[in-house]
């Protein structure tokens, strides 16, 4: 593993309570950092499968702090201005500053652009793209403030980079999170922050084993078979492992990526080459 150094700095983590997130959170305390674990911890409607607990999100502080390192977990619904404010401002009186936004929290749901519910648009826009605009508006004011630099890496998708049948509210929010990330980091750039994304293929989390189980093998098949072969290294079923995407984000939060700004970054086994 890389021995990067995150020591007295503090990363918050958006979608902490399972999955990537949670794995992210695990990683920047193994290199040092204080995390700040946010999520949910409740289902939404329009999603067929179960979100982040607030048990989950506990389990999340509990495992930074078996690293050594100090936690704050805070249930934030990355949708409302009115709970990302105040999260990211009890983040900084707790520990008096953010280094690093960890922009992970999202969803999934399937349906063809013409069936597709106004709900379903409506959730998948917030939570995915409105969200990480919202993390990125009040982490990124504090970079401001304090004026000496940041980290800002967000998840987007290799949705991001392509089309996908029956995702196209997804693929919409992915794309905007590469355009949102490029224009962050033109913005933030004279107060010396990073802006990049991670586009990941599939990747073993609750979120695409709830998928599984809430639509079927057969018809995610289906949408694989339009989209083509996902990539071009074989994965194990079902799919590269958090750990995976969250190396990925170290490198673009530590030094070792400090002339590195505005990229979309694959981590997708060769799928973005097609």
């Amino acid at each position: 593993m890389p021995e990067y150094d995150f020591s007295g700095q503090v990363a918050f983590v958006t979608g902490a309570a399972h999955g990537q997130g949670r794995s992210h959170a695990q990683h920047y305390a193994k290199h040092g950092a204080d995390v700040v674990v946010t999520d949910i911890s409740r289902d939404v409607d329009t999603v067929p499968y179960g979100l982040g607990s607030s048990d989950e999100l506990e389990k999340t502080a509990s495992l930074v702090e078996d690293e050594g390192q100090e936690a704050l977990a805070i249930e934030m619904d990355v949708r409302d201005e009115l709970d990302v404010e105040p999260a990211v401002e009890r983040a900084v009186d707790e520990f008096g500053r953010i280094d690093i936004l960890a922009n992970n929290a999202g969803i999934f749901t399937a349906a063809d652009m013409t069936e597709m519910t106004e709900e379903q648009w409506d959730a998948m826009i917030d939570t995915n793209l409105k969200g990480v605009w919202l993390s990125a508006k009040h982490v990124g004011q504090h970079f401001i403030e304090r004026g000496d630099g940041g980290k800002i890496v967000s998840t987007s998708s290799t949705a991001g980079l392509v089309g996908s049948p029956s995702a196209g509210h997804y693929v919409a929010a992915k794309h905007g999170v590469i355009g949102l990330t490029k224009t962050l980091a033109l913005e933030l750039a004279e107060y010396d922050v990073n802006v990049n994304a991670v586009c990941p293929t599939v990747v073993n989390t609750p979120m695409v084993s709830g998928m599984t189980e809430a639509y079927g093998e057969e018809m995610l098949a289906e949408i694989g078979e339009l989209s083509g072969p996902f990539n071009i290294f074989d994965l194990e079923d079902p799919g590269m492992e958090p750990r995976d995407i969250s190396e990925a984000y170290m490198w673009l939060s530590s030094d070792a990526a400090r002339y590195v700004t505005g990229i979309a970054l694959p981590v997708d086994a060769g799928f973005s080459s097609k």
